[in-house]
């Protein structure tokens, strides 16, 4: 079994959710992360400088480059958003779908032709109740598409907490996570399959948050918390049993466990790297990865609640 160990890089920011790879310019081998205050931050390759870049005035989720090197945001609070790295602007893209405010507009894919392909976790809850959505199951997480020209078009519905998004790299298919059934559902978009939804994987040993492909080509899924019987439980269990237990003190809810895992998916579904760190040996309790991006043999990683990123290199 392979021993890793993380390399952690606080921020000045709580809960570095998201993590990006910069590719243009002056940017290209930053690190971009996106924590609760609002603040956008870029980290050095190295992670010896860490620079607040921007402010959202929302909360900061999935990013992404942009065709033109931009930030692109998706903001829990705000929807998605643009954010030049260089000056720091920050411009609304669409908040809406079908005329109705987002209430949770979380994770992105952006494919070679400007698409935008990006998740809205659910019609009933937003950020601050999303431990309300995840026990209810409300299924009402979508996987939506932005094209060019400003359409927006909802895609898949019905999701279970609908979470990270990603493409092939042939875009042939584009898969989005479903945090509450813990599978990655994927529509193939080329090819004979065309207009099909299937899974990439299934049964994930814990709940999915953000997924993005690697420069290996491999699909990155985190794990940030290991399957929990009780959740599962309690997501059978009649409505009124799920809307009590969200109603009790959060102190005697059920609690993610600490770890640090990320899994890769190749195109067959095969997994082929399975980053387990027991948090417990590591000189920080780093834990709950909920952001990852592969770059040229390290892996980095974000948290939800954490006031740092980590890198782990293969």
């Amino acid at each position: 079994m392979t021993t890793y160990t993380l390399e952690v890089h606080p921020v000045p920011g709580p809960g570095a959710e998201d993590v990006v790879v910069g590719t243009h310019g002056a940017d290209e081998g930053a690190v971009f992360t996106g924590t609760s205050d609002g603040s956008i931050f870029r980290i050095s390759h190295d992670g010896g400088k860490v620079d607040r870049i921007a402010q959202t005035q929302g909360r900061p989720l999935g990013l992404e480059i942009d065709l033109d090197g931009r930030l692109l945001v998706c903001d829990a609070r705000r929807g998605l958003l643009r954010v030049d790295t260089a000056s720091g602007a920050v411009e609304a893209v669409t908040g809406e779908i079908d005329g109705a405010p987002m209430k949770f507009c979380n994770n992105a894919a952006i494919a070679s032709d400007g698409t935008v392909w990006f998740s809205d976790s659910s019609t009933k809850f937003g950020i601050d109740d999303w431990k309300s959505d995840f026990v209810q199951n409300t299924r009402t997480g979508r996987l939506c598409r932005l094209d060019p020209d400003g359409t927006v078009t909802v895609v898949v519905d019905g999701l279970a907490f609908a979470n990270g998004v990603a493409l092939s790299r042939d875009e042939d298919y584009v898969c989005v996570a479903e945090t509450g059934a813990r599978t990655v559902v994927r529509r193939w978009l080329s090819g004979p399959r065309t207009g099909m939804r299937d899974l990439l994987c299934s049964d994930l040993p814990g709940y999915p948050d953000n997924i993005a492909r690697g420069s290996d080509g491999l699909i990155w899924v985190t794990i940030a918390s290991p399957r929990d019987p009780v959740v599962e439980r309690l997501q059978s269990s009649p409505m009124a049993v799920r809307r009590l237990v969200t109603r009790i003190p959060e102190r005697l809810q059920p609690q993610p466990k600490k770890t640090v895992r990320v899994q890769a998916y190749d195109d067959d579904g095969r997994l082929v790297h399975d980053v387990d760190v027991d948090p417990t040996r590591q000189p920080t309790a780093y834990h709950m990865v909920t952001g990852v991006r592969e770059h040229e043999g390290r892996v980095w990683l974000g948290s939800l609640h954490e006031d740092a990123v980590a890198v782990v290199t293969l």
